[in-house]
């Protein structure tokens, strides 16, 4: 459930840039005689390109979460447990859309069959989302000792 709604505010942080460059280049256009309204065929390609950026440095930046996950304690780790990188987080996002949209949101049915609660795309790259606080809970130090 907090995959779900990290994945919400992740659509609301993705979408705000989106709809604030419509607006510009609407009130552009306005202002300019409708000249402007000709970069509306900007938002196509804005709208493929700002997310694979988005998650590739979120998932692949020194938090290895997007917002919503930070917000909702979830980390993305390999494996190994090693944090994930520009490539894999854009990775990621590429083949959570194109597994969804290929084979209809039923895939996330695959994250209630197995243990750890992979969806497709984590099993494909090998990554694994993580209960950051159960992380920081099992590395901390004792009361009272000092290393």
């Amino acid at each position: 459930m907090r995959r779900v709604v990290a994945f919400l505010i992740d659509l609301v942080v993705l979408s705000i840039p989106i709809v604030l460059a419509v607006i510009f280049i609407a009130v552009f256009g306005v202002v300019t005689l409708g000249l402007g309204w000709a970069l509306f065929w900007l938002i196509s390609p804005a709208t493929v390109i700002w997310p694979v950026v988005y998650y590739g440095m979120s998932l692949g930046g020194p938090h290895s979460a997007t917002v919503g996950m930070r917000m909702m304690d979830l980390q993305m780790r390999t494996f190994s447990g090693t944090p994930g990188y520009f490539v894999l987080g854009a990775a990621h996002a590429v083949l959570f859309w194109a597994s969804v949209s290929l084979l209809t949101p039923l895939v996330l049915v695959v994250g209630l069959l197995n243990g750890r609660r992979q969806l497709l795309h984590d099993l494909v790259l090998g990554t694994v989302v993580v209960n950051n606080s159960v992380v920081r809970a099992a590395y901390a130090q004792p009361p009272g000792r000092a290393y």
